[in-house]
């Protein structure tokens, strides 16, 4: 059997001091998480990031660089691997009647300090350490990445 990772995507987004979370109905109740969700089938990595955040936030959000790539391992008991591509970048609208995905119960504005004081109720461990990678001025070019059709 080959082993896969699941891929996913992240909008890592800070603006007036605060970022951009949602907060989600999980197995385990509410969570935060950065707007964010799995790759689609033939989907370029920046569109994925661009869907997602729109699906789940009512923003349009435009990628303007790389922030990282994560590699972690869900200790459940599927042991689940995640490998994330997290983007920064800037918001160019919002759709306020927009529906939100199901279990998003709504787009939330945190300082550092909040993220920090909501670890215990984070959907991964990967939030913070986007957040903190951003504030540390990690950015990557996108023409980093290469998607052929």
């Amino acid at each position: 059997m080959v082993w896969k990772p699941h891929v996913t995507v992240a909008a890592v987004v800070y603006r007036d001091g605060k970022f951009l979370l949602v907060e989600e109905e999980t197995e385990a109740g509410l969570a935060f998480n950065q707007p964010a969700g799995h790759l689609e089938e033939d989907e370029p990595l920046v569109d994925a990031v661009v869907r997602e955040a729109l699906e789940e936030t009512a923003y349009h959000f435009k990628p303007t660089h790389l922030v990282g790539i994560y590699h972690w391992k869900h200790p459940t008991k599927e042991d689940t691997t995640y490998l994330r591509f997290a983007f920064a970048g800037e918001l160019r609208g919002f759709e306020a009647d927009r529906k939100l995905d199901d279990g998003i119960v709504a787009a939330r504005w945190l300082t550092l300090d909040e993220v920090r004081a909501t670890q215990a109720r984070h959907r991964s461990p990967l939030i913070l350490r986007c957040c903190e990678d951003l504030l540390a001025g990690k950015r990557y070019p996108l023409d980093m990445l290469v998607h052929y059709d």
